[in-house]
This record gives C-alpha cells, sequence and structure tokens, in this order.
C-alpha cells in the first residue's frame, strides 16, 4: 500500500515557513524532513520486539536547531563538509579564502553553510522529498554559482536513502554529507558507547597541524581507530582526547561503486543500522562536545556528551589542498552526484 507524505507546519525562518514532511513505509518506519537545512529530524524505526523509538538526535521544534547551528544535527552538511585547513585554498592560480570557525580551520562550509539555509522542497510520489538549493557565486568564499539538489527515499526495506547532485558555472570544491546523530537504542541507553562498530577501512587520514604539513593516511591496525573487527565504541575512547572524530578511507572495491562501509548495532534495543555509500571516506564522531554545542541545560538529559554517534559519509578532509586525495573539484559541465543508505534491521 502506497503512503501518504504529510507536511505540517514546523516553524518560521527568515519570514519563510518552515515546513515538516512525514514519510512511512509499511513496516512502521518513519522520517521526518524539514526544509531548513535539508534535515532530518527523526528516524522512528521498531526494536525486536516490534516498539516504534526514535534512532535521531533532534528537536521538536525549529527553535532548537536555530539555537543550536553549530551542532549540524540531521543536516545537509556543505559546500565543504569536515575541514579545510586554514581556511583557503588555491584553484586554477586563484587563492580563495574561507571563514576560519575552527580554530584556523574551515569546518562544514562556513558561518553559514548548507544546513542554515532554507531549500525549495518538492513531494516525489509517496516516498520520495526532493530539496533543492542555489549556493550562489561567493557565498561563504566559495567560487561558482552550485545548484543542488538533494532526494530523500524510505523503502519498505527499512532504507533511508540520500541521493545528492549537484552542477556549477565555475570550477568549485564540493563535498557534501548529511550529519546525522543516531542512538539505536532510541535514547533508552544515554550513550553510545555500548553499541557495538564495524567500518571496512583499514587507513584513516591524519589531521593536519601548523604550521602547514600534509595530511597522511596511516593504519588503524591494532590501535584504537581499528573497528575493522566489530567492537563497542567505548572500548578504546579514553586512548583520544575527547573521542573519536576521525575520517576513514574506505576499502572501496570500485570507484563510485554503492558499497557497505559500517555497521552498527545496540544490543539492548537489536536495532541494526547498515551504512552504504558511493563516497571513498566516512568521518566516525562521537558527540564528543554535545553539551557544549548544545548550551546544555540540565534538564535534558538527552543532549549528553556520546549521547549519539555521527557516521558521515564523504570525501577526504582538506582535499583541495592535498593533490594524493580523490578530486573534489567540480568543473562546469559536469554533475556532482553520490549516494548513502542507511539501512535499518534487527537481531
Amino acid at each position: 500500500m502506497q503512503k501518504e507524505i504529510t507536511i505540517t507546519l514546523f516553524g518560521e525562518f527568515e519570514n519563510k515557513p518552515v515546513s515538516a514532511y512525514q514519510i512511512s513505509n509499511n513496516n512502521g518506519m518513519q522520517v521526518e524532513l524539514i526544509n531548513y537545512g535539508a534535515t532530518i529530524t527523526k528516524i522512528i524505526t521498531p526494536d525486536r520486539a516490534g516498539v516504534g523509538g526514535n534512532v535521531l538526535l533532534g528537536f521538536d521544534s525549529l527553535d532548537g536547531y536555530l539555537q543550536n547551528g553549530h551542532m549540524y544535527l540531521g543536516s545537509i552538511v556543505g559546500r565543504y563538509c569536515n575541514r579545510i585547513a586554514h581556511a583557503k585554498f588555491t584553484l586554477h592560480n586563484t587563492e580563495y579564502h574561507l571563514a576560519a570557525n575552527n580554530e584556523t580551520a574551515c569546518l562544514h562550509g562556513g558561518i553559514t553553510g548548507f544546513d542554515k539555509v532554507c531549500w525549495d522542497a518538492q513531494i516525489w510520489d509517496g516516498n520520495r522529498v526532493k530539496f533543492s538549493y542555489l549556493s550562489e557565486d561567493g557565498e561563504e568564499g566559495f567560487p561558482g554559482n552550485l545548484q543542488i539538489e538533494i532526494i530523500y527515499t524510505l523503502t519498505d526495506e527499512n532504507e533511508l536513502i540520500i541521493g545528492y547532485s549537484a552542477v556549477t558555472d565555475k570550477a568549485t570544491p564540493v563535498n557534501l554529507t548529511s550529519h546525522g546523530y543516531f542512538n539505536l537504542s532510541a535514547f533508552k541507553e544515554p550513550t553510545i558507547l555500548n553499541h557495538e562498530l564495524v567500518i571496512f577501512a583499514d587507513q584513516y587520514t591524519t589531521q593536519f597541524h601548523e604550521p602547514p604539513e600534509p595530511t597522511l593516511i596511516a593504519s588503524v591496525k591494532d590501535g584504537p581507530l581499528d573497528f575493522t573487527k566489530s567492537k563497542k565504541i567505548g572500548r578504546d575512547i579514553k586512548q583520544l582526547p575527547g573521542g573519536f572524530d576521525h575520517n576513514y578511507v574506505l576499502n572501496k572495491t570500485g570507484k563510485n561503486a554503492l558499497e557497505k562501509a559500517a555497521g552498527l548495532y545496540d544490543p539492548t534495543s537489536g536495532r541494526v543500522m547498515d551504512v552504504f555509500t558511493t563516497e571513498p571516506g566516512l568521518q566516525l564522531y562521537t558527540g564528543n562536545f554535545i553539551e557544549l554545542a548544545a548550551g546544555y541545560h540540565a534538564d535534558n538529559d538527552t543532549f549528553i556528551n556520546h549521547a549519539a554517534v555521527c557516521l558521515e559519509a564523504q570525501h577526504f578532509p582538506n582535499s583541495p589542498n592535498e593533490p594524493v586525495f580523490p578530486g573534489t573539484i567540480l568543473n562546469p559541465g559536469e554533475t556532482y552526484q553520490q549516494q548513502t543508505v542507511y539501512k535499518f534491521s534487527i537481531r
């Protein structure tokens, strides 16, 4: 039976209405999206007892997203997600300067990235919503008018499919991701430290330092970053300052092929989330600064550090300054395309 998408008013931003789009499938799964930031606000999926629960960290009203914009909760992030070192890059002999909003780096597109704007929305069929946005030439320092489309699809196989495409009229770096924070217990467990995680990656990219040094590819073998075999997220987390915030180099067998990147399991609820992507990298972020970023309030014990985990499919950080990394420059006449799938099941 084909479901219909329900639309409700979620709030108002810059005198424009923000709408919530709820997609349901025939297995009791629901996804809610809003056109502010092309954001996923809820993912409700059954546990092993058949009881539905929201596995995505988010807010029930637009005010929460406006007041806590630096968390990027469930939003589409760009024009360049992750970090660009020293907030600059050179392209065709022109140096472009960006906002240094993360110490000396540009993070997630700058001060007003794609997560902080209203997108145009269009319903496709009963299980798809398309969001569109024009990022104008010079926005946040990036060159070119970039037209982006994001299509969310919910299938009866309990897959949330995110399809990305973009075109430009001037060469520009493009690196987009979805910044969802997941807790598969539906927050019945206060943190994700007992979640079991496997990432199909033997290597990761090291973080750049001052003065400028190259970002290197290093092995995860036998260290705290090694998730080649499933283990609890909390097992080795104390070996890293704050927690995990690292880009993994996926073991891809084919360029741009849709392949399994990671698997997440919560023993308490029995929920499983498998991540498939066409992208070469996956950022693991364990919500190390949720309390700080959310403006933590004592009466809300959901927003605590490590309450949720992000598995963000993307290209590598700082690629515009690292010629050996997979390229992120989109040229006129080309189309940027990628796909990421979050598939839910139980065991």
